[in-house]
């Protein structure tokens, strides 16, 4: 299993040196993947919307892209995972081109975590249509997977035009690994047809065995083989020890998961650092533990 950690953006601050030193350190740790979570924009808690959101605008979020750009100079074997970019409120082709961007600047290491999202006010502040997010994201894909493998593409669909154009530099491998995100029944379809990975949030449960099996049984519907579509959980640390949570992948990997990241937000650390040794004491745990 393939075991990561979660980049710890609304807390580690915006100073470039101690994200750079984020990476190096959960690298030389071990750490297979690093993890960035995607939104343009917070919400004041205090509207309407802002109430139902996740996140607030007080909380700094690091553009997915652009750290990565940056990590990818700063780092040399970790692989750098969007988990998940709003593929639906974005222009397809200029993600297509960014994540190619990527890819090359990192000698092939990006993975691309996409998911429809669940932020009205965001696709309203990016000009994008919130109510066709689920259909549209599935002729993204299918676009940015052709713009990455051919030159010049002339592309005629419901809601992409491009006539006789192309992308360069085209990535290393002439595409991406896409990994969705997601939950509902339409969700769990549409990534055993179209996905390299199912990016799954859920508590470690009978549940989620039972969500695996779901999946799994869309895997096959779609004529894919189990072992060729993987499995993502996230491990949040809280207030546990990091070896709790390395006993939590252990739980995982017995479940089907294929890859396991460590969330380090919200757990009380009050500097990178902290996020460090969290991140470096639980990957030292899941390997020797």
């Amino acid at each position: 299993m393939r075991v990561g950690v979660v980049f710890p953006t609304t807390e580690i601050g915006n100073d470039p040196a101690a994200i750079r030193d984020f990476a190096q350190s959960v690298e030389g740790a071990g750490a297979d993947h690093l993890v960035a979570y995607d939104h343009v924009l917070g919400a004041n808690p205090t509207s309407e919307h802002g109430k139902r959101a996740r996140y607030k605008h007080t909380d700094a979020f690091h553009e997915p892209f652009v750290l990565f750009g940056f990590l990818a100079a700063a780092t040399r074997a970790i692989e750098l995972f969007t988990g998940i970019i709003v593929l639906p409120q974005r222009q397809t082709a200029l993600v297509a081109k960014q994540a190619a961007e990527v890819d090359v600047l990192a000698g092939g290491r990006l993975r691309l975590g996409v998911a429809v999202g669940p932020n009205a006010f965001e696709y309203e502040a990016m000009g994008a249509d919130f109510t066709t997010r689920g259909a549209r994201i599935e002729e993204q894909i299918d676009v940015m997977r052709r713009l990455w493998r051919e030159p010049l593409l002339t592309y005629r669909g419901r809601w992409h035009r491009v006539t006789d154009a192309g992308i360069n530099p085209l990535p290393p491998r002439r595409t991406i690994p896409i990994w969705i995100g997601g939950f509902a029944d339409p969700v769990l379809e549409r990534t055993a047809r179209l996905a390299q990975g199912w990016y799954a949030l859920m508590a470690p449960d009978d549940k989620a065995k039972a969500e695996i099996a779901r999946f799994q049984g869309y895997v096959a519907a779609a004529g894919r083989a189990r072992d060729g579509i993987g499995i993502e959980a996230r491990i949040l640390l809280g207030r546990r020890t990091p070896a709790a949570a390395a006993a939590e992948a252990r739980w995982w990997q017995a479940a089907g998961a294929t890859h396991v990241s460590l969330h380090t937000m919200d757990a009380g650390l009050a500097a990178p650092a902290e996020h460090v040794a969290a991140a470096t004491q639980f990957l030292e745990a899941f390997t020797h533990g």
